[in-house]
């Protein structure tokens, strides 16, 4: 292993089929030049062959996802290891992700980095929409930014096909913790994540407070995944993925949006709240 490493931290929760897929992209990488590091946090655990795929997991209580990310992180960086990629596992890539993905954070240093993501084919939120010839190319993130008004992260490009029209590197204003690259100096001027969130908004947060420090922020669409949306959350719009998605929107709404926003978010916090409950 040397200085220009990528460790790619990623989270496990309970959810092993998704694994296979994943971890078979990263035996094809024609770059060999990196390390998994697998946070185990599930209850009820399975052994994770790596065959072959240089990387260890290390298992942790279920603190939340923005704690195993900060496993993995102080793991790396005591192993001395300089290049981070936080990547979900229920996602998988073609064989120059790693290549792509190490061109552009020495490229690009003290700055975090997102992809081009697609919805992994039969994945799609609008299933029946889209051509089959155009499976496997609709966006699910090409960038993004926040929506201060109602404390929204949203995905520039979502839901569209792919014909060419996202292939322009960009400042964002936002990354998403499905995929996100960024290097030591960036954890010692930013810190780690904040592991209150549990679940959703900890990567808002967390770009948040790297632009408020001077980093940057920007879309390569050269670094490419798939994603099979929201399986270790029982699938976007299940019980658990509002949950969090409600109660983290609130916090981080709380700490950065606009006076005005902050009372709109506590009025309907309180009314979904009591509505619930009748």
């Amino acid at each position: 292993m040397t200085n220009n490493t990528l460790v790619l931290i990623n989270v496990v929760y309970e959810n092993y089929t998704v694994l296979p897929d994943f971890l078979e992209s990263l035996r094809n990488q024609s770059n060999k030049n990196f390390y998994l590091i697998n946070i185990d946090l599930s209850v009820h655990r399975s052994i994770i062959d790596l065959k072959k795929i240089p990387g260890e997991t290390i298992y942790s209580m279920n603190k939340g996802y923005a704690h195993g990310v900060n496993v993995g992180l102080k793991k790396a960086i005591d192993e001395g290891f300089h290049f981070f990629c936080i990547i979900n596992n229920d996602t998988y890539f073609k064989q120059d992700f790693i290549k792509n993905s190490l061109i552009s954070l020495i490229n690009h240093p003290l700055s975090i980095i997102g992809g081009k993501i697609y919805y992994a084919p039969g994945y799609e939120y609008h299933k029946g929409r889209y051509k089959k010839s155009n499976l496997g190319k609709v966006i699910w993130y090409a960038g993004g930014f926040v929506d201060w008004k109602h404390a929204f992260t949203p995905h520039i490009g979502v839901d569209k096909v792919d014909n060419g029209q996202f292939n322009i590197f960009k400042e964002v204003n936002f990354i998403n913790g499905a995929l996100m690259l960024f290097n030591k100096s960036v954890i010692d001027k930013v810190g780690f994540w904040d592991e209150g969130y549990f679940l959703y908004f900890e990567d808002a947060d967390f770009c948040i407070r790297a632009k408020k420090v001077g980093i940057k922020l920007f879309y390569d669409p050269s670094i490419v995944i798939w994603h099979k949306i929201s399986q270790s959350t029982g699938g976007s719009g299940s019980s658990l993925h509002q949950k969090y998605q409600n109660k983290n929107r609130l916090k981080f709404g709380l700490k950065y949006a606009p006076l005005r926003t902050k009372l709109h978010l506590i009025k309907n916090y309180i009314f979904d709240l009591l509505s619930f409950r009748t």
